[in-house]
């Protein structure tokens, strides 16, 4: 599989290019692909939702689509047993799943363009959840051979770095590239996702011209015509299960009293506890599972099993260390981009910063993060990402006492994507090391997926968070992105308990 990168027909020959840099380009090109619809359903979503007058709590409602990718262990162990029929006959488990997933994207992007006037939220909301999770089906195929390909800290530190290259780069392309189409008089929003989408699919060429994986073969025009029509029944029927479970949730969340006005902040609190509850209380039996136990074996919860049997009650401090690390992240993406045009910065002025000037940042995060993940203890780089994370947080509270200046503007978003960047590859790398590599897709999965469970709810009610702070009198944005920034930080308490964490030896292989 390392030699992927070098198959495509306008590629080198294998002896020319060393393996290392085919998996680098491999990577680069797959998190472009995964980095491009991301944004599309989250930060471009909600100034599209801002534009067309939808209320901040509604928006903060929205930021929910993100957890998609948090349950994403719930499907994962599907991408590593089984093959897409068609594309896996030729091109294998992984690429199968990746080229299935790029349509669902590219249709997902498609008919959110043709949406875009937004005047139905129940539609908009619907094809916003079905691109979150074809862009996340991507991401798990994509790290599952990541990891297969790169199994050492020190094979990981240039193929994360690269992936994340690909995947900035593509936000920052997505993020600016659609805002100044739509802030182009005559396009508008249908043209900036029909735009986005068409060049979020073009990997999907690439992927198709590629040698078959070994131990697969035959006709490649057969493959990729069956493929192509087991995916269009694959599309359709996600597309009426989605809609089905939508209907009943917004049923009863509406039979609940839930609205625009009902402050869910609480609740969300809640609910956030109730993960750390469950761990607390299943550690003790599994520890003393044999590797004869029904649940171990399993292949829907044997990947997830294992990680608590090989950390114990350890595995409850890394979960809540890896829930904490991202959280200024992901609270400031929803949100940031309502306050900066609130404060007065058009969509083109958001878009020409979210393109080169957020581009160099982060490609200079990304490399600086990959340096210091290859060279340095794990713990120093945390604890450096943590902070530099942080004060891209307080750079919107800088900016909103500042008067508009695009220049202003440009230091903020700099400061953002630089830390976020470096705090991103530290991570990867770090979640990466405490894979079983026995369970590389569904573990990763897991881990990743947890990593976000906690900001993504908070951030969902960070609307309700703003507007309960600015009817009491206080400046709400300020509070918010402080606290976003301090709850970043938090996780630096955790790291000299998670410095300590070793993995049980396996008791299920051969003496």
């Amino acid at each position: 599989m390392a030699e992927l990168a070098a198959n495509a027909l306008t590629a080198p020959p294998p002896s020319v290019v060393p393996p290392g840099l085919r998996r680098q380009a491999l990577y680069i090109t797959l998190g472009f692909s995964a980095g491009l619809p991301f944004y599309m359903f989250s930060t471009v979503l909600s100034l599209r939702l801002q534009a067309h007058e939808v209320g901040l709590v509604i928006i903060g409602f929205f930021a929910w689509v993100q957890l998609l990718p948090t349950f994403k262990f719930l499907w994962a162990p599907l991408l590593d047993r089984f093959e897409v029929p068609g594309f896996g006959r030729y091109w294998g488990k992984r690429r199968g799943w990746i080229m299935l997933a790029q349509l669902g994207i590219f249709t997902s992007m498609v008919t959110m363009g043709l949406t875009s006037s937004d005047q139905n939220l129940w539609v908009t909301a619907l094809f916003a959840v079905l691109l979150a999770f074809w862009t996340t089906t991507l991401e798990i195929a994509a790290d599952a051979w990541r990891i297969e390909l790169a199994p050492t800290q020190e094979e990981q530190g240039p193929i994360a770095a690269a992936n994340l290259w690909g995947y900035r780069t593509a936000m920052v392309a997505a993020g600016s590239g659609a805002l100044l189409i739509a802030d182009h008089p005559g396009w508008g929003w249908t043209a900036a996702y029909l735009a986005i989408g068409t060049v979020a699919f073009l990997p999907f060429l690439l992927l198709a011209f590629m040698r078959p994986d070994p131990g697969h073969g035959g006709s490649r025009t057969g493959a990729l015509v069956a493929g192509v029509g087991v995916s269009i029944a694959i599309l359709l029927s996600l597309t009426a299960v989605t809609a089905a479970i939508g209907w009943v949730l917004l049923t009863a969340a509406s039979g609940a009293g839930i609205s625009g006005n009902t402050n869910v902040t609480p609740y969300v609190l809640a609910v956030c506890m109730v993960p750390f509850l469950l761990m607390a209380a299943a550690v003790p039996k599994i520890r003393t599972m044999p590797p004869t136990a029904p649940a171990r074996r399993s292949a829907a919860i044997g990947p997830y099993v294992d990680f608590f049997w090989r950390y114990g009650f350890m595995a409850i401090a890394l979960m809540a260390f890896v829930s904490t690390y991202r959280m200024g992240d992901v609270l400031a993406l929803n949100l940031s981009k309502p306050m900066i045009k609130e404060l007065g910065y058009s969509l083109t002025q958001i878009g020409r910063a979210d393109s080169y000037v957020a581009l160099i940042a982060s490609i200079a995060g990304v490399g600086i993060g990959r340096w210091m993940a290859m060279r340095w203890p794990q713990m120093r780089t945390l604890a450096i990402g943590a902070l530099f994370a942080a004060i891209g947080n307080f750079g919107f509270v800088w900016l909103a006492h500042q008067p508009v200046d695009e220049m202003l503007l440009y230091v903020a978003t700099a400061a953002d994507q630089f830390g976020n960047g470096m705090a991103g590859t530290i991570f990867v790398v770090y979640l990466s090391m405490l894979v079983n590599p026995r369970y590389p897709g569904a573990q990763y999965a897991f881990l990743s997926g947890f990593a976000f469970l906690l900001p993504r709810l908070l951030a969902g009610a960070g609307g309700s968070i703003v507007e309960g702070l600015d009817s009491a009198g206080y400046p709400g944005f300020d509070l918010f992105f402080i606290l976003s920034g301090v709850l970043s930080l938090a996780a630096l308490i955790l790291l000299p308990i998670i410095g300590n964490a070793r993995p049980r030896a396996p008791d299920d292989l051969p003496a």
